[in-house]
């Protein structure tokens, strides 16, 4: 298991939802406040506070992405396409796994209403895997080489 997978799992492990347990994975490579990370991913946990939509580890993948490689000039437009080319890459790799984007959908077999547990363990394998994503999408880039 890459290094930032196990620490997105530890995290999760430890309470924090799947979409803090991915940003939080990379603070410290990324030199984010760890406190501040966590408060940014809160409301993104189960799909967006809750609502089973967009898998809070997708929103949490883009959100380390965002602080990894997004500008702040939105005038540049080719950085724009190259950046969302690069959130789209990653969305369509999980997918393409996985089957869907969709909280509610990725925990479809649960039946309704699943239990915490059963919740735990399904989404721990999308925790893992969203953070091997970006994990090779950084080691991948020129702006984290030494």
């Amino acid at each position: 298991m890459k290094k930032h997978a196990q620490r997105a799992q530890e995290l999760f492990d430890d309470g924090y939802n799947c979409a803090q347990s991915v940003l939080g994975a990379f603070c410290e490579e990324l030199g984010l406040d760890f406190e501040t990370a966590m408060k940014l991913a809160y409301s993104f946990g189960g799909g967006v506070g809750g609502l089973h939509e967009i898998c809070g580890t997708v929103s949490g993948m883009a959100a380390a992405a965002g602080y990894a490689f997004g500008k702040d000039d939105p005038s540049d437009k080719d950085a724009k396409a190259e950046h969302y080319a690069l959130i789209q890459r990653m969305a369509i790799k999980f997918e393409d796994e996985h089957g869907s984007l969709i909280c509610r959908e990725l925990l479809a077999e649960l039946g309704e209403n699943p239990a915490p547990e059963d919740r735990h363990r399904v989404c721990s394998a999308f925790v893992r895997r969203a953070a091997e994503i970006l994990e090779d999408e950084i080691d991948a880039s020129e702006k984290f080489k030494t």
